[in-house]
């Protein structure tokens, strides 16, 4: 399994920022195989995690049109900054505690 984090600095939102995100969200996890998406703000930072299967699927996502328009729109509008880390989860673990 492979984790995708996304780091911003945020420049401005505005309502198609919300709009554009959700729909991103939505297939990434319906049409490009993602486990789960997890989004986070705090002042001017967000923070993405995203889980995927496999490199592939990641690089499909990275690509997609839509995608590749709301990547513009975040470094033209949305963003002073970002970075974007790949790494490979090689052990996970969880407990239930009551």
């Amino acid at each position: 399994m492979y984790v995708v984090i996304f780091r911003a600095q945020i420049r401005e939102l505005d309502g198609q920022y919300s709009t554009t995100a959700a729909r991103m969200r939505e297939l990434a996890l319906t049409e490009f195989g993602c486990l789960a998406f997890h989004t986070v703000s705090e002042g001017q930072e967000e923070i993405a995690l995203s889980y995927w299967p496999d490199e592939a699927s990641i690089q499909a996502w990275k690509n997609h049109p839509e995608h590749l328009l709301a990547q513009q729109l975040g470094r033209d509008r949305w963003y002073a900054s970002y970075r974007v880390e790949v790494a490979q989860i090689t052990r996970q673990y969880a407990a239930k505690i009551s």
